[in-house]
């Protein structure tokens, strides 16, 4: 039997080839998944790893927990605590370290690298071992600057240029004075690093005399370990912690495995799509290939062959192929991880050097996915013709499908459809969060409940499109008629196309579907004509609202400034906001009450009204970090939104509470409207700031729509292989269909069939199973979109359904494509068939 199956493989290489090709496609995308992400997050790890060669023990200040009403303030590092460090027993240096938000500008002005990954720090003294000097000298004053090698190569800049440098609003214009080599993680995703003098950099960070963080080197012979018990024995206890470089690098290394295990989850579900779509293939091609040798298996069987040597007659034919798809699917993946490794360098994105990362679980994966998901599908077909009796299959007494089989059939789909659609019907009336499980059980019956059905529902679908077959003649007559002959192929060849359909239509309704409700959010709730914010999400100095204000034009402005305050026991954080002009800025619905900000007098979000049972004419007391108290009286509840929620209060009330006066934004109303010169006006008075972002609602939108197409398109890419593999599903099946009918497509050749005609039915026949596959997909994804859209408006009040028309038209349209490219080479063999010989063909 084992040498049966061998002879089985060899003497159908053709025929498996598309089914190799399907696995291979799978473990490939799973394997050069596991290689991109490994080799990845073990260069980052290694890159960090050497930024704590400088650092045997560092000194952070300890957070203090609140304490009833009061909230207790973090105890700052002093210059006297970087000098008690450096004399601890077994320390032989100690350096105190500042860093903080620091935008460079390009030569046109514009920001070097992403908001967040803009950062500044402080050289120490004239020769720092953390960042080694490519040329230049140590800084001196805030008038001299180091900046990256890296950000100096991309901008062009040189030792003696002049940059523009935006540290938290105000813009400076120092020279460079020198250039330096980092291992920073930031700067090697593609930000950059400014370094100043010690005390320019604490002045301009807004911490003079103090540091973020003090770093002791440890004297020769003096462990790590050593040094921190020295020092946990000589700094204050309960106001500093102290944490040595080895274990800052352990935890910098599980910080980038966490980061990097939701990348890799997120592309292995897609991998596991496309061997999931790659399921149906497989299936589909053993259960032809075990239809076309009935014969040659009820012989075995005749003589001797038992029913489970039968099946593993077909599971060892499996195992071969899975083995050749896992070998080459693992050949293919680690090309892919080097592809994908250089792809983010030509996309802009830095990536430290390291070796490719080949593990022996990559391996070992690659292979058990492609003999399992192979065997696995092939294991039904294999045991359907053991079942069969040798009498009965040697005569063909069995194709047909029984009565019964059909009903027991299509009644398991209709459950499972039924309870699909029930359950997902009940979690878009759950919370968002509490929803999402269901929601998830719910697509999954309903997609195993639909292909359970696919054979019942092909039969009308199909039937539906002979209007338009009957232009093409006998070819599309025929074409209708193939299509439905096999009810079970056709539906497992279409639902591997249905299944990416799916899923490409609804992430689009959800894509389009946010965008239209976070336009609307934009455009109800504010009516101000431009927000100004940093680019990088940090807070704004407080006097770019002085600034604006002072701008010919504006008519009204209002920061919103976060501040800390105690309630009743728990922490809140407050918006302050020019209660004067909020009003004329903004356009919140109110549940109860009126929207007024004066005085004591406050609006609160109606989330957090109903976690204390707030309603209008409530009081309650703030108790402000700086230990002062005041009585508030809650004015309205209004609707929060995603861009503005919490307790609003009157800056004139908070900001004498608060000791580190920042902005999260600013918003601005002009009497001439949204233009480009109003916009320029406001930009200038800011100094041209690289680091300050002035946008109208507009900009808002598009920004987000932005983001919103950029992850779109990605998953448009990811999807793509699943596509494929259902486009190899459909040249598998015609092919191996044409094969079958070879002796009924010489009969129809012999009586007057031309080839072109032959070409166009086989065509057709592609063209009408891949737009069913397509019909369906959509109609699935719809309602999809249109689900997790119920269960999103939950927490998003301005959440509405977008029906993308033209998008789906697309999605018909490529699944017509398939269906068309599919077809080339079947159609072209079934034409090319010679007629003599496939009349004699059994």
């Amino acid at each position: 039997m084992f040498r049966t199956a061998l002879r089985n493989v060899l003497a159908h290489k053709a025929r498996l080839l598309m089914t190799v090709l399907a696995v291979m496609l799978g473990v490939a995308f799973v394997s050069g998944t596991l290689v991109f992400t490994n080799t990845l997050s073990n260069a980052l790890q290694n890159s960090s790893a050497k930024g704590f060669d400088q650092v045997d023990v560092a000194v952070t200040a300890e957070s203090q927990p609140d304490v009833g009403d009061r909230i207790v303030k973090t105890p700052e590092l002093t210059q006297a605590l970087l000098e008690q460090s450096a004399k601890v027993p077994g320390a032989a240096s100690a350096i105190g370290v500042v860093n903080g938000f620091t935008a460079i500008a390009d030569k046109d002005g514009k920001l070097v690298g992403g908001g967040f990954q803009s950062q500044g720090g402080n050289y120490w003294g004239e020769k720092d071992a953390r960042y080694p000097l490519v040329s230049g000298h140590a800084p001196s004053g805030r008038d001299e600057v180091l900046i990256d090698s890296r950000t100096a190569e991309r901008a062009g800049y040189e030792v003696g240029d002049t940059v523009r440098i935006s540290v938290d609003g105000p813009v400076l214009t120092p020279k460079i004075v020198g250039v330096f080599t980092t291992d920073d993680g930031n700067v090697a995703a593609g930000g950059s690093l400014a370094l100043f003098d010690t005390a320019s950099a604490q002045t301009l960070f807004g911490k003079p005399g103090t540091y973020d963080e003090i770093d002791v080197k440890a004297a020769a012979g003096t462990s790590q370990s050593a040094l921190k018990s020295a020092l946990d024995a000589a700094l204050p206890e309960g106001q500093v912690e102290t944490t040595t470089g080895r274990r800052l690098a352990d935890d910098q290394a599980e910080a980038i495995s966490a980061s990097m295990s939701g990348m890799k989850q997120g592309l292995l579900v897609f991998a596991g799509i496309a061997l999931f779509v790659g399921t149906f293939i497989i299936a589909n091609t053993f259960t032809m290939l075990v239809a076309q040798r009935t014969k040659e298996l009820a012989l075995m069987r005749a003589v001797g062959a038992s029913r489970r040597q039968v099946t593993r007659s077909v599971l060892i034919e499996a195992f071969v192929v899975g083995t050749v798809a896992g070998v080459s699917g693992l050949v293919a993946g680690i090309g892919i991880g080097a592809g994908l490794r250089s792809l983010l360098g030509t996309l802009g994105a830095t990536v430290p050097d390291g070796p490719l990362v080949v593990s022996p679980g990559t391996v070992a994966t690659a292979m058990v996915v492609g003999v399992v998901i192979t065997m696995v599908a092939a294991w039904l077909p294999g045991r359907r013709a053991a079942k069969i009796p040798p009498v009965a299959a040697m005569s063909s007494v069995h194709a047909a499908a029984t009565a019964k089989s059909l009903v027991l059939r299509n009644t398991l789909g209709a459950l499972f459809s039924a309870a699909g659609v029930a359950v997902v019907l009940a979690a878009t009336t759950m919370d968002g969060s509490d929803g999402q499980a269901p929601m998830g059980l719910g697509a999954v019956l309903l997609i195993i409940g639909v292909f359970i059905l696919t054979p019942l529902l092909s039969r009308p679908l199909i039937a539906a499109s002979a209007p338009v077959l009957r232009i093409f003649g006998v070819s599309g007559k025929l074409a209708r008629q193939n299509s439905v002959r096999n009810p079970r192929r056709t539906a497992a060849t279409a639902s591997a196309l249905m299944i990416g359909l799916t899923l490409i239509t609804g992430m689009t309704v959800m894509a389009g579907s946010l965008q239209k409700s976070i336009d609307k959010m934009a455009s109800s709730a504010i009516k101000a004509d431009y927000v100004v914010s940093m680019a990088n999400g940090n807070e704004l100095s407080p006097d770019v609202d002085a600034k604006l204000k002072a701008v010919d034009g504006v008519t009204a402005t209002s920061p919103m400034r976060n501040a800390p305050g105690r309630i009743d026991g728990n922490t809140e954080y407050l918006t302050g906001v020019t209660g004067s002009a909020f009003g004329e800025l903004t356009d919140l619905p109110m549940d109860n009450g009126a929207f007024t900000v004066a005085g004591s007098q406050v609006a609160v979000d109606a989330d957090t009204a109903k976690s204390y049972g707030w309603k209008a004419g409530s009081a309650f007391t703030v108790h402000y970090e700086d230990g002062k108290s005041q009585r508030l009286t809650v004015s309205g509840v209004y609707e929060s939104n995603e861009l503005i929620r919490g307790i609003l209060l009157d800056n004139s009330a908070m900001t004498p509470h608060v000791e580190d006066l920042s902005d999260m934004q600013v918003m601005v109303k002009t009497s001439d409207g949204v233009s480009d010169g109003t916009k320029d006006r406001l930009e200038k008075a800011l100094g041209s700031n690289p680091a300050i972002k002035v946008q109208s609602k507009q900009d808002l939108s598009d920004e987000i729509a932005k983001m919103f197409t950029l992850l779109l398109n990605m998953l448009y890419g990811l999807l793509a292989m699943a596509v494929i593999v259902a486009v190899l599903g459909v040249v598998n099946t015609l092919a191996m269909s044409v094969f079958e009918r070879s002796q009924e497509i010489g009969m129809l050749r012999a009586i007057g069939l031309d080839r072109r005609s032959v070409k166009r039915m086989v065509r057709l026949e592609s063209l009408v199973i891949s737009l069913f596959g397509g019909v369906l997909g959509i109609g699935l994804g719809v309602f999809f979109g249109w689900a997790a859209g119920e269960l999103l408006g939950t927490k998003m009040a301005t959440y509405e359904l977008v029906v993308p028309w033209g998008r789906m038209a697309v999605f018909l349209a490529l699944a017509a494509a398939v269906g068309i490219l599919a077809a080339l080479w079947p159609a072209r063999r079934a034409s090319r068939l010679n007629m003599l010989t496939a009349i004699k063909s059994e």
